[in-house]
């Protein structure tokens, strides 16, 4: 049986080697591509290998970063630029392989088994000549993670080719006991910031020490999460590489982190009322309903978390705003404590076609449905900010703001 091979592509530090690409006197300074700093108080979103070696790295704010290179050049995020670029990207790679598969803006899948005849089976020939043809064709640098599942590509690119000098690098169920193992809990595919905790508290604090930690306990502590974890710690991984894996959703959320801290339960309603009715929009955008609403929030302080997420299951499917607001009201008016909120996420789950609806006699739907589709149809024809909630023009609302941007950054 041939064995699989799976590339992932990422683009090294994309938004700000973009930038230098098209800002040619900027090839040799230290750039990074910031948050606005008025807004967001400038996180580092990317940052250039120069900048790099002054000790920047991404997600640190921007006056850190200026304090360690004060000659550094800041440059506001263009997404719809990188987003372009990146659709650019997955073109060329599709000379390589029909099954392309887009993972983030500068991360991409792509399945090489079949091809790699072409290239005497050589997979390491294959990335060169993929890596030559996106510098040539856009002007960027790539590294490559090569195995035969998607997460050992995955883990190959974060945490091996990023360090080796021809940016290429093979992690292989022969290799991952010498390679992998050794590495902390945390550098484990879908170990988050939660989930590493608990580990450790249990003893566990590498991916080795996982590994051969009882299969049967980890089932009985953290239930199917924790067997998955157990399986990709040997890097066991069916997931195909498939160009619409994003079509088939799960779930359609929307989630923001907040300019400030909000304490009033009025300015609090406001922000949900949106996220509510932008998530109704791109169910309905994407032909979907759902019947099972999530909502969580947080504070700013990362070291001691104040947050809560929880769900409820409706009677009937919907894609409407106001149904999904009703019920995150409810949810946050039993389970938000009071303390201050940065971080608001809402998220409609268990999603079938809206292609056929249950009727109810005494719900009548029809109209309103007429309605959500009117507004949509005059955002998509004039945009975000074309019909807004009046409380949106309020010191507390973010619709405005989020119209300019994509993704959380400006366009």
């Amino acid at each position: 049986m041939m064995e699989r091979t799976v590339f992932l592509i990422d683009m090294q530090s994309f938004y700000a080697s973009f930038e230098k690409v098209y800002q040619m006197e900027l090839e040799d300074k230290p750039v990074v591509v910031a948050g606005d700093p008025d807004i967001r108080s400038g996180v580092i979103l990317a940052a250039c290998p120069v900048a790099k070696q002054w000790g920047i790295k991404t997600a640190e704010s921007l006056w850190e970063a200026e304090s360690k290179c004060p000659d550094l050049v800041v440059i506001k995020p263009r997404m719809q630029a990188y987003l372009d670029a990146s659709i650019e990207i997955a073109s060329v790679l599709e000379l390589f392989s029909d099954q392309v598969e887009p993972y983030s803006v500068d991360e991409i899948f792509v399945e090489m088994t079949y091809v790699l005849d072409s290239y005497d089976g050589d997979a390491d020939s294959a990335a060169r000549v993929m890596k030559r043809h996106i510098k040539r064709m856009l002007g960027v640098n790539a590294r490559v993670g090569i195995g035969p599942t998607k997460v050992l590509a995955k883990m190959a690119c974060d945490h091996f080719a990023k360090k080796t000098p021809d940016g290429i690098f093979t992690l292989t169920k022969t290799n991952l006991q010498e390679k992998l193992w050794p590495r902390a809990i945390e550098d484990l595919f879908g170990v988050g910031r939660q989930m590493e905790k608990h580990l450790r508290n249990t003893g566990i604090r590498t991916i080795g020490q996982l590994a051969h930690f009882p299969l049967k306990q980890i089932k009985k502590r953290w239930g199917v999460n924790g067997e998955l974890l157990w399986h990709t710690a040997y890097g066991e991984d069916s997931s195909p590489v498939t160009v619409d894996t994003h079509i088939h959703r799960q779930g359609i959320g929307h989630h923001m982190t907040l300019a400030r801290d909000y304490y009033s339960w009025a300015e609090i309603k406001v922000v949900l009322l949106e996220l509510s009715e932008e998530v109704a929009r791109r169910a309905r955008a994407n032909g979907y309903m759902g019947t099972t609403i999530s909502t969580g929030a947080g504070g700013h302080d990362f070291e001691f978390p104040a947050s809560f997420h929880r769900q409820r299951k409706l009677e009937d499917y919907t894609n409407d705003g106001t149904i999904i607001y009703q019920t995150v009201l409810r949810l946050f008016e039993e389970h938000w404590d009071g303390y201050p909120l940065r971080r608001v996420g809402i998220t409609l789950n268990q999603l079938i076609p809206d292609t056929f609806r249950q009727l109810s006699l005494f719900h009548p739907i029809q109209d309103k449905e007429m309605l959500n589709h009117t507004v949509d149809d005059l955002k998509e024809r004039f945009g975000n900010d074309a019909i807004l909630h009046a409380s949106s023009l309020t010191r507390a609302g973010q619709a405005l703001l989020r119209a300019q941007k994509i993704g959380g950054h400006y366009k």
